[in-house]
């Protein structure tokens, strides 16, 4: 096919990989029954999941200045060999700190490792669509436990917690690997060759700053990121219990929500790619902070029984959250220099490491200290704000030296 037909085959193809990556969040479903095999408590059979979080963080960061230098195919591979031992590894083991360093370590680096290159892949595929492109391929991570924690579950019920991680872990390797040989960037110099028409996406300027890490954009994007997604894994960690201990909802009910919640986080990613495509950052920035916000006082305000208002509250935390892992890449290649896109945002991503960490370990403080997740909307809300002022002043693109615009 020609190249501007072809590089659409690359968004599904992306988004696969990223579905395999993003059975991560789906750790609740073999939360309990390791739990009685291995007769683990509740903050013990959650190190591997939070282990997972932060390599997964770091290891983006680590991959992209790899991409360059050994290529985007074995990039992935690496990955996906390390997902898929990962999981096999962590069938075997018996104690925690094994799982932790097999499921947490091992796996969460194979995510971090292969997570950035599909979005490289479709950011240099699709330069005249990069927020939507890299928006629609990241869409598979956002609704993975939408397709993986039914699947893993029914093999659960079917074969049991150990054999479940070993099948997922042979099917990822294989599915991920066979990716691997048919992703490619696009040759040096490739331009499209009926570039769009539409007028509404603005041009790029070409001209960046030389040092990100000098950049006041760069530190506004950061601690704008962190904050989204601080706020928002702290949100995805509470959305059941909250919804069986405030507004006394059947657990059921409470954990089939999840799912609902779940296409509110895919389907924001393709649309908050769109919007930065077309308005500046630090609007698209904003309208996120005033959801959030709208969601906190919506729940500082829910009284027992109000389940729609918890439904749309947590739709909004959800989708806000899917919002800044769109927003975040494609806010990346507007500011700095695209050639460079795997390592910056690879930096970049290091706000989500700093976030997964604070947020899913600070609303159990907060639940422990004063008795209920209620508390916990207050430092939500207050963050939104820092998020909306630090997002006006800070997430704007540096001026060039030589330029009077």
């Amino acid at each position: 096919m020609p190249a501007e037909r072809g590089r659409w085959v690359f968004i599904p193809l992306g988004m696969t990989v990223l579905l395999c990556l993003g059975t991560v969040y789906s750790w609740s479903v073999f939360r309990k029954p390791l739990e009685s095999d291995m007769g683990l408590g509740a903050t013990e059979s959650l190190l591997p999941y939070t282990f997972a979080l932060v390599f997964y963080a770091i290891f983006v960061s680590v991959a992209g200045f790899q991409i360059a230098r050994i290529g985007v195919r074995t990039v992935t591979a690496i990955g996906g060999l390390l997902v898929g031992l990962g999981y096999i590894l962590a069938s075997f083991s018996t104690h925690i700190v094994t799982m932790t360093l097999t499921y947490g370590v091992i796996a969460g680096t194979g995510v971090g490792t292969a997570y950035g290159v599909p979005m490289l892949v479709a950011a240099r595929w699709f330069p005249d669509r990069k927020g939507l492109a890299v928006g629609l391929t990241i869409v598979g991570f956002g609704l993975s436990p939408i397709i993986t924690a039914p699947l893993a579950n029914s093999l659960i019920m079917s074969f049991g917690v150990r054999p479940t991680l070993q099948i997922l872990g042979i099917a990822f390797t294989l599915i991920v690997l066979g990716i691997a040989l048919t992703l490619k960037l696009p040759p040096d110099g490739w331009q499209l060759s009926q570039p769009t028409t539409n007028q509404t996406i603005r041009p790029v300027p070409q001209s960046y700053p030389p040092k990100m890490l000098k950049s006041r954009s760069f530190y506004g994007l950061w601690i704008c990121y962190a904050i989204g997604t601080l706020i928002g894994l702290s949100a995805i960690g509470i959305s059941s219990p909250v919804g069986e201990e405030i507004i006394k909802i059947d657990p059921v009910l409470a954990a089939s929500s999840v799912s609902l919640f779940a296409l509110f986080n895919g389907g924001s990613r393709p649309l908050f790619g769109w919007l930065s495509d077309r308005f500046k950052p630090h609007y698209v920035a904003i309208a996120s902070y005033t959801l959030i916000l709208i969601a906190c006082i919506l729940m500082l305000n829910v009284q027992e029984g109000q389940v729609a208002t918890y439904l749309v509250a947590f739709c909004l935390f959800w989708f806000c959250l899917g919002g800044w892992l769109a927003i975040a890449p494609t806010t990346t290649l507007r500011f700095f220099n695209p050639d460079n896109y795997a390592q910056n945002y690879g930096i970049v991503f290091t706000a989500y490491g700093v976030g997964a960490l604070l947020g899913t370990l600070a609303t159990g403080r907060i639940r422990d200290w004063f008795g209920s997740y209620t508390f916990a909307f207050y430092p939500m809300a207050f963050l939104a704000i820092v998020g909306i002022g630090v997002a006006s002043l800070m997430l704007r693109r540096d001026r060039p030296p030589s330029s009077s615009i």
